[in-house]
């Protein structure tokens, strides 16, 4: 079966973008009649085909939305991106659009392949869910060859369009809160420079660590997933000899591992230690205790990547760059109380 013929690949043989490619077949302005026309008699040559989803768009603005997460994210039965993809879903059909879901494995990673969504020409527009290696998601901005936005990560690629949650003022909120119930002594259960909203809670956790005086302890920042990002909480999660009286962890996924952790090795949760999290996704908390946390707005998240990929598929020129959506603390039995609140300095 011939591969079927992309954007890029006639943007490749004139040298010109996707973008300008993408212009040039569907009308738009910003093309100038000569290079238009060069562009339409390779596409002809070439044999390529529009979407039969797209042909349909200037009738009824109607649209298919391919969404690609990475198979690491939705291993786990509840997992934070199936509850953002039922959202998605959603709102694509209340604006009489398709969601498509497309799981991507670590291979098709490792070997720059197109998503299926779009090498079988199912999906007009692309919403890249959660992190992605960073050579992939540089490649996908590269030769999507549609319009796209990511989601819950600000992007290792080109792509200059993201939803994200303010995961720093939220990591800051977690352990001002901490500090407020008369903990000074405060750890970080999540590893770094594996995405990069973990990254950014961390940055909030130490900027409340810096503004309460409180010294940064790397024995006290604790992995909760090797470098391919798979949790294991009898291989990471490896406590310090000196603990901490209280962990901020980066999500609720860690939390609970970290409680599993801590009550194999004799802690009482919340009487020895306590904890944070950060999503409010699980469905059930640990041991009939209340997991205090930050919840992501996954209703507005979804809400508003929907809304701007609309606009990117009928505006080649539209872009919001990066759309931060407040979260909510949420306040239940996961911490104790240890002494007055840790002033700010």
């Amino acid at each position: 079966m011939a591969k079927a013929v992309r954007l890029a690949d006639i943007g490749k043989k004139l040298n010109v973008s996707t973008v300008t490619v993408s212009k040039a077949l569907s009308g738009q302005k910003g093309v100038s009649e000569e290079l238009r026309a060069k562009i339409i008699q390779l596409a002809d040559e070439m044999g390529y085909q529009k979407s039969e989803s797209r042909k349909n768009t200037n009738e009824g603005k109607s649209f298919t939305l391919g969404i690609i997460v990475a198979d690491r994210y939705v291993s786990e039965n509840q997992s934070f991106y199936w509850k953002l993809y039922q959202e998605i879903a959603r709102q694509a059909v209340s604006r009489t659009c398709f969601a498509m879901l497309e799981v991507i494995s670590s291979e098709v990673e490792k070997r720059r392949e197109l998503p299926k969504v779009l090498l079988e020409k199912k999906a007009d527009g692309l919403i890249i869910m959660g992190e992605f290696e960073r050579g992939y998601a540089e490649f996908l901005a590269e030769d999507a060859g549609v319009p796209l936005i990511s989601l819950d990560t600000t992007g290792r690629g080109k792509s200059s369009d993201c939803v994200v949650s303010n995961n720093l003022m939220g990591g800051y909120e977690m352990t001002n809160y901490l500090f407020s119930m008369g903990h000074s002594r405060i750890g970080f259960v999540g590893k770094r420079l594996i995405t990069t909203s973990i990254d950014d809670r961390y940055f909030g956790y130490l900027k409340s660590l810096m503004e309460h005086g409180v010294p940064w302890r790397e024995d006290w920042v604790i992995d909760d997933r090797d470098s391919d990002g798979v949790m294991d909480n009898e291989k990471e999660f490896i406590l310090p000899e000196d603990m901490p009286t209280a962990f901020f962890c980066n999500s609720d996924l860690a939390a609970s591992m970290m409680y599993q952790k801590l009550v194999r090795e004799g802690y009482d949760v919340t009487g020895d230690i306590s904890i944070v999290g950060f999503d409010n996704y699980l469905a059930d908390q640990f041991a009939g205790i209340g997991l205090t946390t930050y919840e992501i707005d996954t209703k507005e998240m979804a809400k508003r990547v929907v809304h701007i990929i609309l606009h990117k598929l009928l505006n080649a020129r539209y872009s919001t760059g990066t759309f931060v959506i407040p979260g909510r603390f949420i306040e239940r039995e996961s911490v104790r109380r240890i002494g007055p609140p840790v002033p700010f300095v």
